[in-house]
């Protein structure tokens, strides 16, 4: 993952709402969740939620397949994975990462 893919996507999980809908969606698994059944879960209105959805899909987080009548939504596994991987990249400083309560100041 690049740089600015990297800022995109975490500029789309910047917001508490999107983060949400790409929690559930990830859940989810690969099934996906059509707009009616995220909203339900959310709570939130289907014109806002809409808006969330495009936010996460432009930053590649999230896809949309037509099923029939309706548009089933999917996290993006691949993309959500490159993005731990490039925040990650250089953990440690190259060795193996084990966080002990000093170093994390408790």
């Amino acid at each position: 993952m690049k740089e600015d893919q990297a800022v995109s996507a975490l500029g789309a999980l910047a917001h508490p709402q999107r983060l949400r809908v790409f929690r559930a969606l990830v859940v989810a698994g690969p099934e996906g969740l059509t707009p009616s059944v995220l909203a339900g879960q959310m709570a939130v209105a289907r014109n806002t939620l809409s808006f969330h959805l495009k936010e996460l899909a432009h930053a590649g987080l999230v896809t949309a397949e037509q099923k029939g009548r309706n548009l089933i939504y999917r996290a993006e596994y691949g993309q959500m994975n490159g993005l731990i991987e490039y925040l990650t990249e250089h953990c440690c400083q190259g060795g193996v990462c084990e966080v002990s309560p000093s170093r994390c100041g408790g």
